[in-house]
């Protein structure tokens, strides 16, 4: 039996939402642009879909369109901001996911300036240095944070940044993508501009996603074709996505509470399990403040660092050394290049599920001992 624990790279899709999308595929055939009523009751789906995920974020259900999933998402919400909003400077941070980093270096080709926050070593970013950038330089500014690292799980205050934003008249856009489903996120309490999600995060299927886009802001569409999505995207909906998504999302909110306190069960009793057991193991990120689904562990130096994760493979174990983004090609992580983490030691990033035992966890932490023998 395989233990799955890179959760954080994508969740297994839960059964709820493949009963759903079984039925779709079953019973609705439709185009929902077509006004017959088979065209009709797709996009009765699709609108239920949307109503859903709107509830989700305490959103308006004309604010929320749907996509491939957040690197679309992300590359049409810093386009627009750029080509639509008169935006002439960005501010992120150097440790964002590359579905943002990349769009930004993109942009900052094209002239737009793109200044990088200063980040701590537990991956904080500094809140004081955005409110000087903001508060001493007044050009359109879009600040994109995420909410949670991918990779070291550290929370960003989206609260607070919020705050500095609306304080300076920037816009906000936060990818969310880790957040969504397993932390409450309010755009009514907290003021985003724009923020980001994958179902495949919260047990919902691959190649489905959606933007969250503030009333208050107009922006050009980043596929060009038909009027769906009410002009915003276009190309015929993934009704089948759309309902095991909103379905999955449904699913992880109801259970919301279970699922954070046993999630955060596992991260701790494996946390302790390695320190307890592998000497000079640490964890990085902000154990303070962070996503309880991720825990980010550094191995001491070792001749079996370069084979570590494919000897966890071998034993069963599924776990990655940071983000799932780079075409199945390990290298040092950017983000543990950034909180200086050393080259001669080795991370690896567990990403739990609430499918996750504890009798798993002590298989894992049993073939660490052996890789890792004490002196």
């Amino acid at each position: 039996m395989r233990i799955y624990l890179d959760n954080a790279a994508t969740t297994s899709l839960c059964q709820e939402a493949k009963s759903e999308m079984i039925r779709i595929m079953e019973e609705v055939y439709g185009n929902p642009s077509s006004i017959h009523s088979e065209g009709r009751k797709a996009r009765t789906v699709i609108e239920n879909g949307r109503k859903t995920i709107a509830n989700a974020i305490n959103a308006s259900v004309g604010e929320i369109f749907f996509t491939s999933g957040s690197t679309e998402a992300a590359n049409m919400v810093i386009e627009g901001a750029v080509n639509n909003l008169g935006v002439t400077r960005i501010i992120s941070s150097p440790i964002e996911h590359h579905c943002v980093l990349h769009p930004l270096e993109k942009i900052n080709k094209s002239g737009i300036p793109v200044d990088y926050l200063k980040v701590g070593k537990k991956g904080q970013i500094d809140y004081d240095e955005l409110t000087h950038l903001l508060s001493t330089n007044h050009e359109k500014t879009l600040v994109c944070l995420m909410h949670a690292n991918n990779e070291i799980g550290t929370i960003n205050d989206v609260g607070r940044i919020s705050e500095i934003c609306s304080s300076n008249n920037a816009y906000f856009f936060s990818d969310t993508t880790q957040t969504i489903g397993h932390i409450p996120i309010d755009v009514q309490q907290n003021k985003f501009h724009f923020l980001t999600g994958s179902a495949h995060k919260f047990y919902g299927p691959k190649g489905c996603g959606f933007v969250y886009i503030n009333s208050e802001i107009t922006i050009d569409p980043l596929i060009l074709g038909g009027s769906q999505e009410r002009n915003m995207r276009a190309g015929t909906e993934n009704i089948i996505g759309i309902a095991g998504m909103a379905t999955a999302l449904n699913y992880t909110l109801l259970n919301l509470p279970s699922f954070q306190e046993k999630i955060s069960s596992l991260r701790e009793y494996l946390k302790s399990g390695i320190l307890a057991n592998i000497d000079g193991s640490y964890v990085n990120g902000d154990d303070g403040s962070c996503l309880p689904k991720i825990l980010s562990v550094s191995f001491p130096p070792s001749s079996r660092n370069e084979m570590l994760l494919m000897n966890l493979d071998i034993s069963g174990i599924a776990a990655s050394g940071g983000s799932a983004c780079s075409s199945g090609v390990e290298s040092q992580s950017g983000v543990l290049d950034f909180i200086g983490e050393p080259q001669d030691r080795k991370t690896v990033r567990f990403s739990f599920s609430h499918n996750n035992t504890y009798q798993q966890l002590d298989k894992v932490i049993e073939s660490l001992k052996i890789l890792f023998p004490k002196s």
